[in-house]
């Protein structure tokens, strides 16, 4: 790093080592802007080279045995040839912003694996707990040569649109209680669901499992809105290793029915479309905060519908008019 130059070797991320796949995350994570600058290069570099593996998103309750099954899950594809990259979305530290779940810890035997990468990644308090930045981290992980990509979310609950909006397969793991889970659900989650899990389906909980399993296949046949297809519901033990290659046949099959159909490709080209408009107006939001004649109108506009002078939507189109009346500055003629 000199005079604010970021100097990346971006053949080292294509030759997969793990150093430099490290840094070209931290650089697409960092909030200094010639980081960021630094970081587009690096991802324009490496697009030709990404878009190859399988991605997966998985999330569920505190408790549900999300770490253990993804441990598994993990050492089962590495052992099968395949190259695995968890990104697992944390909490932010409220001091430093720093992840304070630690993965590695959590999935000790999985970190060890030459073939896996595990890297946590701050929320840092983004809608959802999905790091704004870990769509840009598949990239970086597909560029390196992993094949199967693992988005580990923050529970249940809004970060589920997030990680369903840029992975390939969506899986919900859930807790063999056929009573309070099955009220507990949302009808949300399991539209966006592509596999209901029960995990922990050994000793004394195997039946509930069972029965937990049948609950939920007479749930989403009956609320599931979905005209494509309805969730799979598999049951599965992560601490026995019982039918964690199962649900990886899901996935393959899955896999080869959207591709042949089509619809593999044409959801990733709207996952794309999507994601570029979100991200223009976060750039947009961005940029306009650093104009202060925007600033001193957005703050009369909100004490003004503070005080009950103005409707929101005025407020809002009168901003809205402002931007579009916004010219670059002309270039004196040479």
């Amino acid at each position: 790093m000199v005079s604010g130059t970021v100097m990346f070797n971006v053949q080292q991320l294509l030759a997969g080592q793990r150093r430099a796949l490290a840094r070209a995350i931290t650089l697409v994570e960092s909030s200094v802007e010639w980081h960021r600058a630094e970081a587009q290069k690096v991802l324009e570099a490496v697009l030709p080279y990404t878009g190859k593996s399988i991605r997966l998103g998985i999330t569920g309750t505190p408790g549900v045995g999300k770490s253990t099954f993804i441990e598994v899950f993990g050492k089962m594809l590495t052992g099968a040839g395949h190259r695995l990259a968890v990104l697992a979305v944390d909490p932010s530290s409220p001091v430093n912003g720093g992840s304070i779940l630690g993965d590695k810890t959590r999935m000790e035997k999985l970190s060890r694996d030459p073939n896996a990468y595990i890297r946590p990644s701050p929320a840092r308090g983004h809608l959802g707990g999905v790091s704004q930045m870990t769509r840009e981290s598949i990239l970086l992980c597909e560029a390196a040569g992993f094949d199967v990509i693992v988005v580990e979310t923050v529970g249940v609950g809004q970060s589920e649109v997030d990680v369903a909006s840029m992975v390939d397969f969506f899986i919900v793991l859930l807790q063999p209680n056929a009573g309070d889970e099955l009220q507990g659900i949302k009808k949300g989650i399991v539209e966006l669901a592509d596999a209901l899990i029960i995990n922990k389906a050994d000793g004394e909980g195997r039946t509930m499992a069972m029965e937990t399993a049948s609950h939920y296949r007479h749930a989403v046949n009956l609320f599931s809105a979905r005209a494509v297809r309805t969730p799979i519901v598999q049951t599965c033990s992560a601490r026995e290793n019982e039918h964690i290659d199962t649900v990886w046949s899901i996935i393959e099959g899955f896999r080869e029915q959207s591709v042949e159909s089509g619809e593999f490709l044409k959801k990733r080209s709207n996952q794309n479309k999507a994601w570029m408009d979100r991200l223009f107006v976060e750039t947009l939001t961005t940029t306009l905060k650093t104009n202060s004649s925007f600033r001193l109108l957005s703050n009369e506009m909100a004490r003004r519908v503070s005080d009950g002078q103005l409707t929101a939507l005025g407020a809002a189109r009168q901003m809205a008019d402002f931007v579009l009346k916004l010219q670059p500055k002309q270039q004196d003629d040479p």
